[in-house]
């Protein structure tokens, strides 16, 4: 089952026509949203890390 290259390049253009695509502001704000996730996620993870390593520590009297 072969298909000419040019069929198949009509039938992407065909699908990639049917694709909803972004606005430039939907992207912007989704970009935006995913640095203040990835900030607020490595303080969380930061701060989780030096409570574990006090604890342990602490824990086994490691100076």
């Amino acid at each position: 089952m072969a298909i000419s290259p040019f069929k198949f390049l009509q039938e992407v253009r065909s699908e990639a026509s049917k694709v909803t695509w972004p606005t430039r502001r939907e992207v912007t704000i989704t970009t935006i949203m995913v640095f203040v996730m990835v900030t607020l996620a490595s303080i969380f993870f930061f701060a989780a890390d030096l409570i574990i390593r006090y604890f342990v520590t602490f824990l086994l009297g490691i100076r």
